[in-house]
């Protein structure tokens, strides 16, 4: 296969796959999605949608929640991990959103990477998610797999956001980023990984991945054999 029919295989899989995909935190608007965001580094979704509930009962807007205190918000969030820095990034974004942008969340990945504690990750997905403007946010899944699948050299996030850009159409950005991360969830994970559900990456798989793969394999049932 060449690269294009590589790149072509991935979108196919991905779209039979997962036609409709769910967008994994829950939020109400652009303001509660960044707030979700933020909240998920070195976290999971799934802690962050039991947290977020907690948190918007109390704020669910820049205007009441400069009303809590730093403190306040820290108690809330403290399961999530990192709370300390969480908290304070969320209590100065919100002041910042209120003095500079009369509370609304811009839709401008400059302004957005301005923020205290937002990122160029965090920024990226509320472009894509809240604004639809087409972003291709890296995650561990989506660096991972694009490793796994040779489509990039793993150095770091940024040039496997580099080469996700330049190698899938900009309109299925913003969807095939989700559709990534749940591919690498489901099928193609860090851990408890098996290559047998793992189409995309057993037709298309890195050379030295696969050798790997088959090497643990057998390394593991000589081990079950003593």
């Amino acid at each position: 296969m060449t690269k294009a029919e590589k790149v072509q295989f991935v979108i196919d899989t991905l779209e039979e796959t997962y036609p409709k995909i769910p967008i994994p935190l829950d939020h109400k608007d652009p303001y509660t999605l960044l707030i979700a965001v933020l909240l998920s580094a070195q976290s999971t979704d799934v802690k962050v949608n039991q947290i977020t509930p907690l948190l918007f009962e109390r704020a669910d807007n820049p205007y009441q929640m400069v009303k809590l205190s730093v403190e306040e918000i820290r108690e809330i969030i403290k399961p999530v991990g990192l709370s300390p820095m969480k908290s304070k990034g969320i209590h100065g974004l919100s002041e910042i959103l209120i003095e500079k942008y009369n509370g609304e969340v811009p839709a401008d990945m400059e302004a957005l990477e301005s923020l205290p504690a937002v990122g160029h990750k965090t920024a990226s997905v509320v472009m894509a998610q809240a604004f639809g403007i087409p972003s291709f946010p890296v995650d561990t899944h989506i660096h991972r797999l694009m490793y796994r699948w040779n489509l990039s050299n793993g150095k770091n996030v940024q040039q496997t956001e580099k080469d996700a850009k330049r190698l899938f159409p900009k309109e299925l950005w913003n969807k095939l980023h989700l559709q990534i991360i749940w591919y690498g969830r489901e099928y193609s994970p860090a851990r408890g990984w098996k290559l047998e559900n793992d189409i995309i990456t057993k037709t298309i798989g890195r050379k030295s991945v696969l050798k790997a793969y088959e090497e643990n394999l057998n390394k593991k049932q000589k081990r079950t054999r003593k």
